[in-house]
């Protein structure tokens, strides 16, 4: 097995393409970073004045809109709580900070989606493309173990976009802000609409892990489309679709209650950090079994798809 991931991870990192990519990457989070630096009015100085202006309007904006939908009124009173919290204790917002910015370059975790599903899409279908199938259904070793081996390589791909991701946002960001505000607290509103402070480091972390599930699964449905069609531009092209298209979906879909059940509802698992699930009946153990089950349906049909084909066709 590990010669079968060496080989597979050969192919991947020899290609110019693969280094293209990380070089992509590494340079727009970088760019992004620079640019918001230089743009941005630039620092919380004078924040308690911004905060207590927010708290008065949003107050006074409850108080003249009683008739509000419930979901608003306890979004508005979050904030509220928030400015509050953080006039009394003296805590500037993250935005402006070096963990502020590394939070808004998870955003960039839909590129590194991007250039997986590129890696994904070709990793079995060019074989067949290209005709080396057939060299390599020849070893010793067995198609499940081929197939295995090519899914674990495409995850170490999208694993080593994710650390290049953070590590290069984190450096950058570091070094605009000189590392100040490293030991900030988060502040969150909890179900029981109290402010509570936790690790802003965990925090970030756990964004940037709760986010890749989308990447997990688009992922995986790339690779699923292509070994199943044999196509890379159709596994490309299908994948991008509901990539961008997911959550248009997900809204038209939050008007029935089997909606819930459309996989792009579940892959967004921080809004249950946040505590404001996308509709009703949903909670993390639901939106947990739900991936868990397109996961292994989309793997299964890989699997037995592959097990079965005639590389002569």
């Amino acid at each position: 097995m590990l010669s079968l991931l060496q080989n597979e991870n050969m192919k991947i990192y020899r290609r110019l393409r693969t280094w293209i990519l990380i070089g992509i990457l590494i340079a727009i989070s970088c760019s992004f970073s620079i640019i918001s630096k230089w743009t941005d009015s630039g620092s919380n100085e004078g924040w308690e004045i911004r905060a207590q202006a927010r708290l008065s309007a949003n107050q006074a904006y409850l108080a003249e809109n009683t008739r509000l939908p419930v979901l608003a009124q306890e979004e508005i009173r979050r904030s509220i709580l928030l400015d509050q919290y953080r006039l009394e204790h003296d805590i500037p917002p993250s935005e402006n900070t070096l963990w502020g910015m590394v939070m808004s370059m998870s955003v960039l975790i839909q590129l590194v989606t991007i250039f997986t599903v590129v890696i994904a899409a070709d990793i079995v279908a060019g074989e067949f493309a290209a005709g080396t199938i057939k060299l390599l259904l020849i070893r010793p070793a067995g198609r499940s173990k081929i197939l295995l081996s090519k899914y674990i390589s495409v995850s170490l791909f999208s694993l080593l976009l994710l650390v290049v991701l953070f590590a290069s946002s984190f450096l950058v960001n570091g070094l605009l802000y000189q590392f100040s505000d490293i030991g900030a607290p988060y502040l969150h509103v909890g179900k029981d609409m109290v402010v509570e402070e936790s690790s802003m480091v965990l925090h970030v972390l756990s964004t940037y892990g709760l986010k890749c599930i989308e990447l997990i699964m688009i992922v995986t449905l790339a690779f699923m489309i292509s070994t199943v069609f044999r196509s890379s531009s159709l596994a490309i092209s299908m994948s991008l679709l509901f990539l961008f298209l997911g959550q248009a979906i997900t809204n038209f879909l939050s008007y029935w209650s089997w909606g819930r059940f459309w996989l792009f509802a579940n892959t967004d698992l921080t809004q249950y950090i946040e505590g404001k699930p996308l509709m009703e009946g949903m909670n993390m153990t639901f939106s947990i079994m739900v991936l868990v089950a397109y996961f292994l349906l989309f793997n299964f049909l890989s699997w037995s798809i592959f097990q079965k084909r005639d590389v002569a066709a």
